[in-house]
């Protein structure tokens, strides 16, 4: 019987575990989480959205597993009861000269199969009559969903499975032993024949610990939200994107009426002081020294300083980041606006100080370890879980 470890109950983890028990139910599964409970932190803190996969490279891995995560991810949640909606967005381009980006983004989406459209400023307001743009990208496909009542299902049904769930249970250590992982944890040693790390903001550091030097760093960038008062949430019927920069793989901040009716506005992007850092005030003298000693931070740093300090100025100033929100919908002001509180985003970056704008899986031995895995991981994670197993040693 072959025993396998997966390390961080996010949705990835979880997906790999529910398909490990489906290709292997003969096998020994055990989920490994040092929170006490799943989807705890780039999970659960997300903006809710099941992409349809306009924004990446045609051909790469978040482009192939995007496009059929988010069919696999709608039929897992109608299957299962969870609540979902195909609404479909908007990307929109607020004045002529992002008309280019948007045509190539177009080009882009077409490239990689999805049902994609380009629509008039007219059009547009039809979908959102609050809105002004001079022209959009209506993508049909794109939905929404609650991520943690898809891994809160997942958990379930890897347990009725008889995969065991060790959460509060915090990984210190990793030794190979002949053929075997031992994985030291504060609740005893777990063998392994098989080693999975999907442990998300941690992933490089349980790559080192298992003896792997991840080809890139962990940096962890907070991505703040507020959300439109009840009585506001009328400026928005859907979800309003505006055209992203192709230098950055953030898409910049936008409006998203959630699964509860809610209309949430963001994220930036600021550098956090902490993996998990969610405020301001959260500060990891650990984090900070790993990262300010990393040199591919600063050498993303040099390169893109003005973005950074923009990014800085809207996290600090609600004026600013409601004038970003109005060049999309100009009636929305600052007093709309009520903190939602923020994501983390575990983000690689290379060396070169080059943003990993892929997903990045490295298999060493009898090990996998999932190093860069941001959006759009939560809506190809069952893809994902799928591309994992079917890699791993017998």
């Amino acid at each position: 019987m072959t025993r396998y470890v997966v390390i961080g109950a996010g949705i990835v983890g979880l997906a790999t575990a529910h398909r490990l028990t489906l290709d292997h139910p003969d096998a020994s599964v055990t989920v490994i989480d040092k929170e006490p409970r799943v989807a705890a932190h780039q999970t659960g803190h997300n903006s809710g959205v099941i992409h349809a996969g306009v924004y990446y490279k045609p051909g790469s891995l978040k482009a192939r597993l995007c496009a059929a995560g988010r069919t696999s991810m709608v039929d897992f949640c109608a299957t299962h009861g969870i609540a979902h909606e195909v609404c479909g967005k908007l990307i929109v381009a607020a004045d002529e000269s992002e008309v280019p980006r948007l045509h190539a983004l177009h080009e882009r989406a077409v490239a990689n199969g999805l049902p994609a459209r380009l629509v008039s400023a007219a059009e547009a307001k039809e979908f959102e009559p609050e809105l002004r743009c001079v022209e959009a990208l209506r993508v049909e496909s794109t939905g929404i969903v609650d991520f943690t009542a898809v891994c809160t299902t997942l958990a379930d049904l890897a347990e009725k499975a008889g995969a065991t769930l060790r959460l509060g249970t915090a990984v210190t250590g990793i030794e190979a032993r002949g053929s075997e992982q031992i994985v030291r944890t504060t609740a005893g040693e777990v063998v392994a024949d098989v080693l999975i790390n999907c442990a998300g903001l941690h992933a490089d550091r349980v790559a080192r610990l298992a003896g792997v030097e991840p080809p890139a760093r962990i940096v962890p960038f907070r991505g703040e939200y507020y959300e439109l008062t009840p009585e506001r949430r009328g400026l928005v019927r859907g979800l309003i994107y505006p055209v992203p920069d192709p230098q950055f793989p953030f898409l910049g901040v936008h409006l998203t009426r959630m699964i509860d009716s809610t209309v949430h506005a963001g994220p930036n992007a600021v550098l956090a002081l902490a993996r998990e850092g969610y405020r301001w005030s959260k500060i990891n003298p650990r984090d900070i020294a790993d990262f300010m000693a990393y040199a591919g931070l600063w050498r993303l740093a040099r390169r893109h300083f003005r973005y950074g300090l923009t990014e800085v100025r809207r996290s600090l100033s609600r004026r600013l980041f409601a004038e970003s929100l109005a060049r999309l919908v100009p009636a929305v002001t600052e007093a709309d606006l009520v903190p939602a509180g923020a994501g983390v985003r575990a983000q690689a970056i290379g060396r070169d100080g080059a943003l990993v704008d892929d997903f990045l899986i490295v298999a060493r031995d009898r090990q996998v370890h999932v190093l860069n895995a941001p959006s759009p991981a939560a809506t190809s994670s069952l893809e994902i879980a799928k591309h994992i197993v079917a890699q791993l040693p017998a």
